[in-house]
């Protein structure tokens, strides 16, 4: 029998100087938070485990205050953790200070111990003590990273010698042991209740318990009876010949041979993905704090591969064995289509382990499990928001050769970098604007106005603010920066008219823009007169900023109307007007 003896005096103190306190990120994820009920008097302590960890796995934690002997721990339920129901990742103990050991406590030093999987291990494979320890009445939350299994499994499954053909298990059953029993041309297994397994092995996410049936049974028919270990449940037969290896699930109602995909060999930790987005192209972009670009600059690269895990299509992307153990936040996105994923309480994440997303069509991630994953449905992409032409005037102060406006959120409006030329200058309350327009339904963008330049030494740029995608806006730049600006956008402008139509009176009416700029029907008389190089003009007075309106002159509503006359109310205008139609006169 091993001996699993690990508290000696040089040990502790080797491992003392080892352990590192956690400290507490200001981000919580759902696996951190509170599971179970405190109790007076008890220490409880929170586990995290790793993702290797199986629901029917006996977890036992071992310290010295109960010996510091695995084995002898096992079955002591004083020292059994419980899986929380609620959870797959967490599982909790109470602990008494009456059942310690007299004299010990927690901060002597304790680690966790899988009756399955071995003892706890960190990421490089060492022995772990925690010393970390609630107040009485109180929980902590901690961590194990690995079980020496990790590190015991070949890293290719094809590795592992077996004797004869394999049946394979994928136990969903719940039961606290399982024994498989075989009748047919022999006992294969032995007598009742047979066989425990003869191991278990990661394949594509799902840990399989494996009975290897002998090289000197091949071709033998045979019935599986698979049961819990003699306990008094048994499922119905399974029929085999044993010609190769087999694949199947169990539950507490029956068992059926699923199909197993083809192991795939990862460069490091992978980012799995159920693409439902509907997106033509998807690419992955990563970053960290301090740390190079994991795929390079944005928009990032595309799937290493696709891989399908328990009937479900993932792609996915390989990390690299290199960076293991670094913490990285990864941004899905549609090859800068201009539609991106980013989460950062889902897809930061430390590359300890593989992890599995589903990427939905609404720009929304959600973190999966492999053994259990979700049924999608079609995708239904989001219906496009209704835009409206939009105008942001910018004052530059700082004399540039070219001004391009580029914008970033949750749309480039303007197009990837630089972004887009000006549509033009407009001069409003004396002061020059460039123009940039977009089409916009309400979305957050981040301005920066800059030369158009790609070339880091003559590029220049300001930042400007997020603004809201909904209106218009006005800006001044200087050298400090940006500032929002209102100036007046409305301006008297008169429409002169040069009156030929014989009309005992007329008057103008606009619709447009600004259906009561003029009045109602029949709209408004003439404000006044002026002369001109000989020539008598009436004049229609008018506040505008702007806007397209569609002058119709009458004869006060008394018959006679004359066809549109389109105009912009940005200027004055001299117009020669008859009983048939509307000229401009050039001024």
């Amino acid at each position: 029998m091993k001996n699993y003896k690990i508290f000696n005096l040089l040990a502790l103190v080797l491992l003392l100087f080892a352990s590192a306190a956690c400290s507490k990120d200001d981000l919580v994820f759902d696996h951190e938070l509170p599971q179970f009920p405190t109790k007076e008097g008890a220490y409880l302590l929170e586990v995290i485990m790793p993702q290797a960890t199986v629901v029917d796995n006996d977890i036992y934690i071992v310290g010295a205050f109960n010996g510091g002997d695995p084995e002898a721990v096992v079955g002591d339920m004083r020292w059994k953790l419980e899986k929380c129901t609620d959870n797959n990742v967490k599982w909790g103990i109470y602990l008494y200070p009456s059942d310690f050991a007299e004299g010990t406590s927690l901060a002597d030093g304790y680690t966790f111990y899988n009756e399955q999987q071995g003892l706890e291990k960190s990421l490089r494979n060492e022995d772990v003590l925690h010393t970390e320890c609630p107040e009485l009445g109180g929980r902590i939350n901690v961590t194990v990273n690995r079980w020496a299994a990790y590190f015991e499994t070949p890293v290719d499954p094809g590795e592992i010698p077996h004797d004869g053909y394999v049946i394979y298990v994928d136990d969903q059953t719940g039961w606290d042991a399982l024994a498989m029993y075989a009748w047919g041309e022999a006992e294969i297994c032995g007598a009742w209740p047979g066989m425990a397994p003869t191991g278990t092995v990661e394949l594509n996410g799902t840990r399989w318990k494996y009975f290897d049936t002998g090289e000197e049974n091949a071709g033998f028919t045979e019935h599986l009876i698979f049961n819990n270990n003699n306990g008094g449940v048994q499922l119905k037969d399974f029929d085999v010949v044993l010609d190769r290896d087999y694949y199947v699930r169990i539950t507490a109602d029956g068992c059926e041979e699923v199909e197993v995909e083809p192991s795939v060999k990862h460069d490091g930790y992978a980012i799995f993905v159920i693409n439902n987005t509907g997106w033509d192209a998807i690419t992955m972009y990563a970053w960290g704090t301090d740390l190079p670009e994991l795929f390079g600059g944005w928009p990032g690269v595309a799937p290493t591969g696709t891989q399908k895990i328990n009937g479900v299509e993932y792609t996915y992307w390989d990390c690299g064995a290199a960076n293991n153990g670094l913490h990285y936040t990864f941004i899905a996105n549609n090859n800068n289509g201009g539609k991106q994923i980013e989460n950062n309480d889902v897809l930061g994440v430390d590359l300890n382990q593989d992890y599995y997303f589903l990427l939905n069509a609404d720009l929304t991630v959600e973190a999966v499990d492999p053994k259990n994953p979700p049924v999608v449905g079609p995708i239904v992409p989001p219906v496009d928001p209704v835009t409206h032409p939009y105008t942001i005037y910018v004052e530059n102060t700082l004399a540039w050769d070219s001004n391009y406006l580029y914008a970033w959120g949750d749309k480039e409006v303007f197009g990837g970098w630089p972004g887009k030329a000006v549509d033009g200058t407009k001069v409003i309350d004396g002061a020059t604007y460039y123009v940039f327009n977009y089409d916009g339904a309400g979305e957050t963008l981040n301005l920066i106005l800059n030369n158009g330049s790609l070339d880091d030494a003559t590029k220049q740029q300001v930042d400007g603010p997020a603004v809201t995608g909904d209106s218009d806006y006005y800006f001044k730049v200087t050298a400090n920066g940006w500032e929002a600006v209102n100036p007046n956008l409305t301006s008297t402008y008169k429409i002169y008219i040069d009156d030929q139509t014989g009309w005992e009176a007329i008057t103008l009416y606009a619709w447009g823009d600004n259906n009561s700029m003029f009045g109602e029907w029949p709209g408004m008389a003439p404000t006044g007169t002026v002369t001109e190089g000989g020539v008598t003009y009436k004049y229609f007075e008018v506040e505008a900023a702007g806007e397209t309106e569609n002058l119709i002159f009458n004869n006060n509503g008394g018959g006679s109307q004359l066809a549109d006359f389109p105009v912009v109310l940005d200027r004055d205008y001299w117009l020669t007007v008859t009983a048939t139609g509307v000229t401009e006169i050039s001024k």
